[in-house]
């Protein structure tokens, strides 16, 4: 439990107490009128530090501070709002309520912060309040996103050894278009001129990293360079995707209700997608049989993209190849794996550095055979003396390029 100042804790849960009272009365919903919320608790810290003249009540050192902490409480997410709102704070995480870490520029701090188990739990239920998704016995995980676009995910205790496990990945998108990327030092001028040229040409572009590589930062950045005129349709199982395109439908999984009915699961997406009149598709994350209904929409002619954990692109075709079994017996690598070289064009590498600075690791192509179970690559751009260089790697389907008016190899020759 924090405490504001030298204000003791009984005074700062007396007004907490008056806030919410009056906040009921006014019949305010108190994260979408948070204004509201502040305004009213201006107004009770104000009352009780003009009473505090007279000695009746404790003075408060820091009112300012008190409203803050008022409104963390009421209207916000509590102890865990300051960090929230810290633009140089990554993710949140609670282990337990005496250990809450955040994560700055990649790398774990434990704060001073200290919940109780109560607190957790409150916490928990008011973040999931606005995103209309539950967890339960039943149901003791649960993936949901918070009004300010950061994603939550909780592990109920029970599952979670102890208490429940809270991660709050925040919405901190640093980068906007393939050009932010180089100002970042993620990819150089020619690596970016290449993957927007393949974009808009129309390749099949899978994106790789591991767990906060910069994967979904990526996937938005090269969204970016799709062309206005195409309908594009994402499917995620939350929304992550911010991207600025006119004629695009966003669509996210749902769970099960109560009664264990009307789950809409990553796979129903892809396929209801097709039925949307698509130009493009882009998939958040794919993870399991859903792979299986992205390789037959990309085979079939759509252009799409989606991201992957994996170390590194070599096993990211692996991977691919081996996520597709998972949709039933019937399904077998002899077609999976033709199909897969066939379908992705470009694998876009990422690795975190012990810095915490995102790079990209190799950008491959894929020439489209494989031979004895192994899909052949081609290198195009790969980090040598932290840089990306130019191997000798060139992409499949050059007359798509040649459609767009690109001489795709005057581009890469230009990078040499």
């Amino acid at each position: 439990m924090s405490v504001v100042g030298d204000a003791p804790k009984g005074v700062v849960a007396v007004l907490d107490a008056r806030l919410r009272d009056r906040v009921r009365r006014a019949g305010l919903d108190p994260q979408a009128q948070a204004e509201s919320v502040r305004a009213i608790a201006e107004q009770v810290v104000g009352e009780h530090d003009r009473l505090s003249l007279t000695g009746q009540v404790t003075t408060l050192a820091d009112p300012a501070a008190v409203v803050t902490e008022l409104v963390a409480r009421v209207a916000g997410f509590g102890p865990l709002q300051a960090y929230l709102e810290d633009p140089t704070i990554e993710e949140v995480w609670v282990n337990e309520p005496s250990r809450v870490f955040v994560a700055r520029d990649g790398k774990h701090e434990l704060t001073n912060t200290v919940l109780t188990p109560e607190e957790v739990d409150e916490l928990v239920e008011r973040m999931l309040k606005s995103s209309g998704r539950r967890v339960d016995v039943s149901q003791p995980f649960v993936d949901a996103l918070l009004p300010d676009g950061h994603r939550l995910h909780v592990a109920l205790a029970g599952i979670a050894r102890g208490f429940t496990a809270v991660n709050i990945r925040k919405h901190t998108m640093r980068a906007a278009n393939l050009d932010t990327l180089v100002e970042l030092g993620t990819l150089t001028d020619g690596a970016a001129a290449f993957l927007r040229a393949s974009v808009r040409a129309g390749l099949n572009l899978l994106v790789t990293g591991s767990t906060q590589s910069g994967k979904t930062t990526m996937l938005n950045c090269l969204a970016e360079a799709i062309p206005g005129g195409e309908r594009v349709i994402s499917a995620e199982e939350v929304f992550e995707l911010r991207f600025a395109h006119p004629d695009w439908v966003a669509l996210q999984t749902r769970q099960a209700g109560l009664e264990g009915t009307g789950e809409v699961r990553l796979r129903d997406l892809v396929k209801e997608s097709l039925r949307m009149r698509p130009n493009r598709i882009i998939v958040g994350e794919v993870r399991a049989e859903e792979c299986l209904d992205l390789l037959l929409a990309l085979n079939a002619g759509l252009p799409g993209m989606c991201t992957l954990h994996a170390n590194s692109a070599r096993e990211a075709l692996v991977k691919m190849c081996a996520l597709p079994l998972l949709a039933g017996e019937n399904i077998s690598s002899t077609f999976v794996q033709p199909t897969v070289a066939s379908t992705v064009d470009l694998v876009v590498h990422l690795t975190l550095d012990r810095d915490g600075s995102r790079k990209v690791a190799e950008i491959v192509a894929v020439p489209g055979r494989s031979e004895q179970g192994v899909i052949e690559t081609e290198v195009v751009f790969e980090r040598a003396h932290d840089t990306l260089v130019r191997r000798s790697g060139m992409p499949p389907r050059p007359e798509r390029f040649d459609r767009i008016g690109i001489d795709v190899h005057t581009l890469l020759n230009g990078t040499l």
